[in-house]
């Protein structure tokens, strides 16, 4: 067993002293009166040695306090000169080593503090991720986006589709990604040294709005100078080919005459086509009253049952709940719901579902599952899946919702059936 210092020094003191007794000891039989003053001498060694102990305590005594101090994070404690020079050395290094230390901690909560509002104040969504590479912290930004369900989760493990594409992201790297066809975000994921470790976190930006007005500002300017060079050599044509069908004699010219007929027909049917762009360049803005979800639903299912019917599909609808009332344009969102089930019947299913819970529309349909290529494709301008479509189904769609406000997805679920899903907020 190994002895402190403190314990050979006391061993020493007291093996010294016991040896001086008995050396005192001897000088009895030899003179009473140097006896005497050797005694003294004696007593007044074994008071030095226990003050000189006591002055080698004290400054193991203020550590021992001020390493307990420091353990218990308290820097508050400080100690009062003693008027002992070494002893007083000490203490003002102590003393200035908590000053250090309490305004380096003081420095480190202020900044923690500012950096946490700063996180909660975020315009953009923040995401951090711990040592092991799970989710630990969501700013308000980003709970808007997701859920704390995935909080302790790694990316990969979450069942959201953008958190598995950032799951493959390095540090330093920045995409943009698009969920549903609808939503586009910007993230850039990067690291910060954190107690000697690397600690990612993502930044996430979201950019429909934007992307939303540049791209309908470039597609109506193209829509705009097609319609207008179209429709006027369009009209021209179609004036010319009446004028010569009225002046040819039948039967001579009747192959002529039917060639001419065709030609006229598929200058309609052209126009017909840029006037079907055009609209979506013209929508005029929501002229809103109130609106019964129900009733609606129920008008446009019915008037679009025969066609369903037609295409070897059902239509079911919602029995009657709960009213919900919208303060929307009926005409729009009317023509929302014609070309979503429009949509659903053309999928190829043989059941199509609609769903009102809490004035959130779902319109389900067992037919053909969109892909998760086309998936990021669907909303995008001109864009079909159909080899006849012209891509303006649901760019008409989108331009309706988002200017009424409302969120909207379109997807396959996990069970096979794809939904068009509505949240109304009013």
């Amino acid at each position: 067993m190994r002895l402190s210092t403190r314990t050979k020094y006391i061993l020493y003191m007291i093996a010294l002293h016991v040896l001086l007794m008995v050396l005192v000891y001897q000088l009895l039989f030899q003179s009473k009166p140097l006896f005497i003053a050797t005694e003294v001498i004696l007593l007044l060694s074994i008071g030095v040695s226990i003050q000189l102990y006591k002055d080698f305590s004290q400054p193991v005594a203020f550590i021992r306090s001020g390493i307990e101090a420091i353990k218990d994070k308290d820097f508050t404690i400080k100690f009062v000169p003693t008027g002992k020079g070494e002893v007083d050395t000490l203490i003002e290094v102590y003393n200035l080593m908590i000053d250090q230390l309490r305004e380096e901690r003081t420095r480190l909560q202020e900044q923690h503090f500012f950096l946490e509002k700063l996180i909660e104040a975020s315009p953009i969504a923040l995401l951090i991720l711990d040592f092991d590479e799970r989710l630990v912290q969501l700013n308000p930004r980003a709970l808007h986006h997701f859920s704390d369900a995935v909080l302790g989760k790694k990316l990969e493990e979450t069942d959201n589709h953008l958190l598995h594409q950032m799951s493959t992201m390095t540090d330093g790297e920045s995409r943009t990604l698009k969920t549903d066809g609808v939503q586009t975000y910007k993230v850039q994921r990067s690291h910060l040294m954190h107690q000697g470790f690397r600690r990612s976190f993502f930044i996430l930006e979201e950019l429909t709005s934007e992307l939303y007005k540049i791209e309908k500002a470039a597609y109506g300017k193209v829509i705009r100078m097609m319609a207008h060079e179209v429709n006027n050599t369009l009209g021209a044509t179609d004036s010319i080919l009446q004028t010569t069908l009225q002046s040819l004699p039948e039967p001579e010219f009747s192959d002529l005459s039917e060639a001419l007929r065709i030609a006229s027909g598929r200058n309609g049917r052209l126009t017909q086509f840029m006037r079907n762009f055009a609209d979506v360049v013209r929508l005029p803005l929501p002229r809103r009253e109130d609106v019964s979800l129900n009733r609606l639903v129920e008008q446009v299912s019915l008037f679009m049952r025969a066609t369903a019917l037609n295409q070897g599909s059902s239509i079911h609808t919602p029995e009657p709940n709960e009213p919900c009332t919208l303060y929307a344009d009926t005409a729009q969102l009317e023509q929302v719901l014609v070309n979503v089930l429009k949509n659903a019947i053309e999928a190829g299913g043989t059941e199509i579902r609609v769903e009102i819970q809490k004035c959130e529309l779902a319109i389900l349909n067992n037919g053909k599952v969109i892909t998760p290529e086309e998936s990021t494709q669907l909303f995008n301008p001109f864009y079909s899946s159909k080899p006849q479509g012209q891509g303006i189904g649901l760019t008409l769609i989108r331009e309706i919702l988002v200017n009424h406000g409302f969120s909207f997805t379109l997807k396959t679920q996990a069970d096979g059936w794809t939904a068009f899903r509505i949240q109304f907020s009013n």
